[in-house]
């Protein structure tokens, strides 16, 4: 099984960038690859995809160099569990809000000794049964797991959450932030920031990476220097509209 590199380079303190993909086309997420980008966040989410399209989504990412993430729907292991069989490069879990929270998603998103994932060979990231029985541990040592720490009851209890081990990545979720502080869309309002960036710094000193998610390259550059590892610079969808946008006004305001 190849090494994961995004897990990698996080480790070694390297900054990390992201789309988040909702569409289901393979040549979208390839695209990322080529232009640069180190993962891809396959949204099950918030996005419409089905488990099949995600697994091929997965299989174009590998074509291209780049890690696919699945993004799950909530703190479920059958949930968990699937985003990691179909080979994905690790899994992302929104809505963490306690220690315990945590601890389940380690829970599910490891094999035993670690966790309890449910266990078949008969799976992508099995090899369909080509990589033999060994594999559970290497598989528990490559996955990368990100959870999302996004409203207020999160963040308070984030000094507790951060001792959990085995998660690699707290993502920082501003726009539920913001909803749960009552300023619903407001993520660069100071109450926000501020919360976010004493939360950084309680990640980093637990020796986890940080992440987040942005719209715009010099609000990326900020959270970098701020500490912020793992970067998810918007949505394959938004970046197509402003695309198209851009061209549109080019013609128009002539």
């Amino acid at each position: 099984m190849p090494q994961n590199q995004l897990k990698q380079k996080l480790q070694q303190g390297e900054t990390v960038l992201g789309l988040f993909m909702n569409c289901s086309y393979p040549a979208f997420i390839e695209i990322c690859g080529h232009a640069g980008f180190d993962f891809a966040v396959i949204d099950m989410e918030h996005g419409p995809l089905h488990p099949l399209a995600a697994e091929d989504l997965c299989r174009a990412a590998d074509c291209a160099g780049i890690a696919p993430v699945v993004r799950v729907r909530k703190n479920d292991g059958p949930q968990i569990q699937r985003a990691l069989d179909i080979g994905s490069a690790g899994v992302q879990i929104p809505q963490i809000e306690s220690k315990i929270d945590a601890e389940m998603a380690v829970k599910s998103s490891k094999y035993s000794p670690l966790g309890a994932r449910g266990l078949s060979f008969a799976t992508r990231a099995g090899r369909y049964t080509a990589a033999g029985t060994d594999i559970t541990n290497k598989l528990n040592e490559e996955s990368l797991v990100v959870i999302h720490v996004e409203g207020k009851i999160g963040i308070d209890n984030l000094a507790e959450i951060v001792t959990v081990p085995h998660v690699d990545v707290i993502f920082l979720g501003p726009y539920d932030l913001s909803q749960s502080l009552g300023i619903p869309g407001q993520v660069r309002d100071p109450r926000v920031t501020k919360m976010m960036q004493e939360a950084v710094q309680t990640i980093r000193n637990a020796g986890k990476a940080a992440g987040t998610f942005v719209e715009h390259p010099e609000i990326a550059k900020q959270w970098i220097d701020a500490g912020v590892q793992y970067i998810g610079l918007g949505v394959d969808v938004a970046v197509f509209l402003r695309g198209c946008q851009s061209l549109v006004k080019a013609v128009r305001n002539r």
